[in-house]
């Protein structure tokens, strides 16, 4: 129940991320989520799409440098101590997380928790045998 992840590097100059998400507009690929992690000179911008091989062609063709990565999708509730819930069911696990990170959408009260660790398997294992609810790749691409 893997959910595919876009890794763009991009250099740390202006009109950079404006390029790598204009790019993908032009292609009509849409967004579901992102995250943005930067250093002074590079970034990482990490996309939840729809179409993850067709956007990274797209993106690789206008010279950017990218990545496929898995990471797991789960539901988490929208409320104070949600994310707390999830990441106490991983440190009882003996887990490390290399990054996280989340959106809202239309369920008011449930927010999406993309995740990323070494080890998915364990992460996976973990997470159903606490009963946290996996989101499958079809119902996060289309929301």
């Amino acid at each position: 129940m893997r959910v595919k992840q876009i890794s763009i590097f991009l250099e740390n100059k202006k009109g950079r991320l404006w390029k790598a998400l204009s790019t993908l507009a032009e292609a009509g690929i849409n967004l579901r989520a992102l995250s943005l992690a930067d250093t002074s000179e590079f970034g990482i911008l990490r996309l939840i799409v729809p179409e993850p091989e067709e956007a990274a062609a797209v993106l690789e063709d206008k010279g950017f440098v990218v990545k496929i990565k898995d990471v797991v999708a789960v539901e988490m509730d929208d409320r104070p101590g949600g994310l707390s819930s999830i990441l106490e069911v991983l440190k009882d696990y003996d887990l490390n997380l290399d990054y996280i990170y989340a959106f809202v959408h239309e369920k008011k009260d449930k927010a999406i928790l993309f995740m990323s660790t070494e080890d998915l398997d364990a992460l996976e294992g973990a997470l159903k045998d606490a009963g946290v609810r996996m989101v499958p790749p079809e119902e996060v691409y289309s929301l």
